[in-house]
């Protein structure tokens, strides 16, 4: 039997220890980022609100990363997957077959009433659940889809909301408006506001003299100013996007027409934006609106708002709705514990989500939607936006009549 040299045997175990894996330390692995599709419209007319809508999220999803991610899932960070809507349904949905394919938990955004009601549509084929921002068309939340919810109000709620609070401004000044002019975007949003408009405002002692439709975008505003001049309507109760209220409101600034008592805005795309008032400051004086807008009590609202208008931007009501949303689908996700879509549908149907910035109770979903939210009344007063409604966190009182 041959014996091995001590010192070749030596360098033989050292060469084997050589050759076997270092032990690698115990890293604790990170988990997989929470993919969320945010949809907005940012190129075509509705770019404004789109841009701020994504702002919002934006502000959201970083204040939740920041402070520890999705803690129920070891502190998954928070992805964006954006999508740009186009201002247009057809733009919107092949926003939703790409996140689809990208694997995104759930979606949240779309704003315009057609763009929502086409990426829900689409959503809800693939149980992708879908927070709207805005969409005020209630056709949205009644058509049963397990996958949509609504967290702000609709129009039949805000019409209503509306309504009653113009009723108790009116008769507190003794009753100096009793006829309107209705003006509204000829689209889905205007078309079904108008509507309701003409059957309530009778039923509440208002008489319509006319309602006025315009398409979107709109270049001119002459024709209609002219007819208000014709008609000399108390009220202009306009529901319109951004551009084409200014449009209305500095034509008649120009022309000098101005309504008896003064200009009651629902759900405006103009009456309740900074923008406008910092832009136009004498056409914005005055005009009320009821429509979404951040609850200024709470001390996160001014943190938001600090937030956005760091970045350049005007304070929009996109920007409170966008955020609170995805803190609410955060929450969802929370609660589930999973980024399963059929588990984070589950728990926002039985959400009852509170940390939000709205003038709104904690969250409480009927058919997909929001039952506690509500509208607020707001005026431009001065150069600023003043809330005059509801009147336990009013902040100014009403000017009425505005003439």
């Amino acid at each position: 039997m041959t014996k091995t040299a001590p010192g070749i045997r030596r360098r033989s175990l050292l060469a084997a220890s050589a050759a076997l894996p270092l032990a690698a330390p115990h890293v604790r692995a990170q988990p997989a980022a929470v993919k969320i599709g945010i949809i907005q419209p940012v190129t075509g007319a509705l770019a404004q609100d789109g841009e701020h809508g994504r702002l919002g999220a934006e502000i959201a999803i970083n204040e939740i990363n920041r402070t520890g991610g999705i803690k129920a899932l070891g502190g998954a960070q928070i992805q964006m997957v954006f999508g740009d809507a186009r201002s247009t349904p057809e733009g919107g949905v092949a926003e939703v077959e790409r996140m689809q394919g990208e694997g995104v938990a759930a979606i949240v955004g779309g704003f315009a009433s057609p763009i929502c009601l086409a990426t829900t549509q689409a959503a809800s084929r693939y149980d992708i659940p879908y927070i709207v921002d805005v969409g005020v068309s209630d056709q949205i939340v009644t058509r049963g889809l397990k996958n949509t919810f609504r967290f702000a109000p609709g129009f039949g709620t805000v019409t209503r909301t509306a309504l009653d609070n113009l009723v108790a401004i009116n008769e507190a000044a003794g009753k100096p408006a009793q006829t309107a002019v209705i003006v509204h975007e000829d689209g889905l949003f205007g078309s079904g506001m108008a509507r309701l408009l003409n059957t309530q405002l009778p039923e509440r002692g208002f008489r319509v003299l006319e309602t006025i439709a315009h398409p979107t975008p709109s270049r001119d505003m002459s024709n209609v100013a002219l007819r208000i001049r014709a008609l000399q309507p108390d009220l202009i109760i306009p529901s319109s996007y951004y551009g084409e209220f200014v449009l209305l409101a500095r034509t008649m600034q120009q022309q000098r027409i101005r309504p008896k008592v003064g200009i009651y805005a629902v759900l405006n795309g103009a009456a309740s934006n900074f923008r406008f008032v910092r832009e136009f400051p004498d056409a914005a004086n005055h005009i009320m609106d009821c429509n979404h807008w951040a609850d200024p009590r709470k001390p996160k609202t001014a943190e938001v708002r600090a937030a956005a208008e760091a970045t350049g931007r005007f304070w929009l009501y996109n920007i409170p709705l966008n955020y609170s949303c995805v803190r609410l689908l955060a929450d969802a996700i929370e609660r589930a514990g999973s980024t399963d879509r059929v588990k984070i549908i589950e728990a926002l149907a039985a959400s009852t989500f509170a940390d939000h910035i709205m003038p709104y109770g904690p969250t409480r979903f009927e058919n997909g939607q929001n039952m506690g939210a509500r509208p607020v009344n707001t005026q431009v007063q001065g150069g600023d936006i003043k809330l005059i409604f509801p009147r336990e966190f009013a902040d100014a009182q009403p000017v009425f009549p505005a003439a």
